[in-house]
């Protein structure tokens, strides 16, 4: 069996396209839940250690949500964008569930984070993608809050790195997109 906690060659899917691919094949082949948690993870950052406890009365109609890391102990404030509030609403109504983990095993806890990864692994086999994995989710939300944003330092915090160095590399922010970043570059 593949241990998850070492995933090697996982990479963030930089496209919209293939977020959409991946959140169709989750839907499709794994579930509900499953999709939920990916769009979770992919728009909050979180490891998949913390996002597997997140507790339905904690994000429902809530704006932000906040969390005490497992790895860093450091609390973190994350905010909910609409769009998950949304999909969050309806998964619950769905469920009809008001209160207990968002993101439930049939056993009566929330969904380990070996089965989780199981679930990413199974939709991105599906894409014909060998390079999916939990940590997709949060080197995802990483690489197109730095497009979006240009600010590393910001994503830096986020992510709890000691260097802006390690959250680039993590990202999947490669040599060569630095160097196309500099073409046309020029001042005075």
């Amino acid at each position: 069996m593949v241990d998850y906690k070492k995933q090697i060659n996982v990479q963030p899917l930089k496209t919209i396209e293939e977020i959409q691919d991946m959140v169709f094949m989750l839907e499709r082949f794994c579930g509900q839940r499953d999709k939920i948690l990916f769009l979770f993870g992919i728009n909050t950052g979180l490891r998949i250690s913390d996002i597997v406890k997140v507790k339905v009365e904690n994000v429902l109609g809530k704006d932000h949500y906040i969390v005490i890391q497992k790895k860093t102990g450091k609390k973190r404030i994350v905010e909910l964008p609409d769009g998950l509030k949304e999909n969050i609403k309806l998964y619950c109504i769905k469920l009809g569930i008001k209160e207990g983990y968002l993101f439930p095993s049939r056993k009566g806890s929330h969904i380990s984070e070996i089965q989780a990864y199981r679930q990413l692994v199974k939709a991105g086999r599906m894409l014909d993608r060998d390079d999916i994995g939990t940590h997709t989710m949060r080197k995802t939300f990483g690489y197109h809050h730095y497009k979006i944003n240009k600010d590393v330092a910001i994503l830096q915090e986020i992510f709890s790195h000691s260097a802006p160095s390690i959250t680039l590399k993590y990202i999947g922010i490669t040599q060569d997109e630095i160097k196309n970043s500099m073409q046309g570059f020029y001042l005075g």
